[in-house]
């Protein structure tokens, strides 16, 4: 028996006992995971196809390891410009190995999990939800005291650093670079993986340079570095 089921974005045509490196997924190793989306199901000269699913199938498998995938080198170049650019990626992974292919009668997890959160809410609790909420309405008060705590620290331009624009300002942003001394403290590396889903082409070497400037108020000196710099890169 063989199904073609649908993990994290990609299909795959898994048997059991078969391993298959997908997408990484948001398990811990050694977890058992399963996955609906089975678009079709091959039982020797029986195959069902689904419609886009097939309701009831369902494929188990369990996480074995996360990892890293083979580098992959990108490098772009621009004829008589002097513009060469080498990138390095590697693809988060996990390794899983299929347990099961059931056909039909499965459930799914979500269906599960919603009928044992009612199970568990006996009507009798309907009281001291009333008192919770009362308790929440209190609470509120010493919330707006903490307001003013997070707007203290606020978020430096990172566009001021040449080579990043808006929309690499913001993911440096969504993942937890938002000043001048925290890009100054990155490699970079881990910047160019960050914004790998922006602008793949970035080579961001020069860019914790310019940011300690930044961080330590030397603008004439960034201004000087700047002007050697295309997009980031040295000319």
């Amino acid at each position: 028996m063989y199904a073609i089921v649908e993990i994290a974005g990609q299909q795959f045509k898994v048997a059991k006992d078969q391993k298959v490196f997908v997408n990484r997924l948001a398990v811990e190793e050694g977890d058992n995971i399963a996955f609906d989306n089975v678009l079709l199901i091959g039982d020797g000269d029986k195959v069902t196809i689904g419609a886009p699913a097939i309701d009831g199938a369902q494929v188990g498998a369990k996480v074995l390891k996360h990892l890293k995938g083979d580098k992959v080198i990108v490098f772009k170049k621009k004829r008589r410009k002097g513009y060469r650019v080498k990138n390095g990626h590697r693809q988060y992974l996990s390794e899983i190995v299929i347990e099961s292919i059931v056909a039909s009668g499965a459930v799914k997890a979500t269906k599960a999990e919603s009928k044992e959160a009612k199970k568990s809410a006996p009507a009798k609790k309907a009281e001291p939800k009333k008192e919770a909420a009362k308790t929440e309405t209190k609470a509120a008060a010493p919330k707006k005291e903490a307001a003013p705590k997070k707007a203290s620290g606020k978020a430096d331009d990172l566009k001021k650093i040449e080579g990043i624009g808006p929309k690499i300002a913001e993911t440096l942003v969504e993942a937890g670079i938002a000043t001048y001394a925290d890009l100054a403290k990155s490699k970079p590396e881990d910047i160019a993986e960050i914004i790998s889903g922006v602008r793949g082409n970035h080579v961001p070497d020069t860019w914790p340079q310019q940011a300690q400037l930044a961080a330590d108020g030397k603008w004439d000196e960034l201004k000087e570095l700047q002007d050697k710099l295309d997009g980031g890169v040295a000319k």
